[in-house]
């Protein structure tokens, strides 16, 4: 097995941890292993290119999320940006052990950590920006409707989707407009599109 494949069995074995499980053509599996799978099936799409650090980085979006809940920090935007950066540094350091332990060097390690964090992304890096495309993409896929009726605010709802719209690179709204949206959640993107 090449230190590729051992690195993602492990970030895979992580994943299936998750105690929170859904329901996919009749097999229930742990949401998150779900969710890495969808995140990979969106990396194909806009890189089937896509270097392993790459790979392995989106594979890693959400490790172990579940360990650490939005609801253990206050419900204020500080709260939520604490929750969120203290959430990607754990991940991080976890993908890089992963990573060393799989066979990797310090710096190949490292650079996957960066991209979990998103570290590099405000400085343009095409990789980082690729994992927040495809974040993007799994979130309107896959999350959307749930999280939106879960809101109850349409009006916070709409600037969420232009906040993610405006994270997006040009291909990743080239691959969302492909996503077939619920009727509510289609409406919901015409009127952030169109403000």
């Amino acid at each position: 097995m090449s230190k590729y494949e051992q690195a993602l069995e492990r970030i895979d074995l992580a994943h299936k941890d998750d105690p929170t499980t859904v329901t996919v053509n009749d097999t229930t599996i742990p949401y998150e292993l779900h969710y890495a799978h969808q995140m990979t099936m969106y990396l194909e799409r806009l890189d089937p290119n896509a270097s392993e650090l790459l790979r392995l980085a989106i594979r890693a979006q959400h490790l172990r999320r579940w360990e650490s809940p939005r609801s253990s920090y206050p419900a204020t935007k500080i709260g939520y940006h604490s929750w969120r950066s203290n959430l990607q540094r754990e991940q991080a350091k976890l993908a890089e052990k992963i990573c060393i332990e799989s066979g990797y060097g310090e710096e190949d390690a490292a650079r996957v950590g960066a991209m979990v964090r998103k570290a590099d992304l405000k400085k343009g890096d095409p990789d980082t920006q690729t994992l927040e495309d495809v974040a993007c993409l799994v979130f309107l896929d896959d999350q959307f409707d749930k999280f939106e009726s879960s809101l109850g605010d349409e009006e916070k709802m709409v600037d969420i989707l232009r906040k993610t719209w405006g994270k997006m690179s040009e291909a990743g709204r080239n691959e969302a407009l492909k996503i077939k949206l619920s009727e509510r959640g289609a409406a919901l993107v015409q009127v952030a599109l169109a403000g």
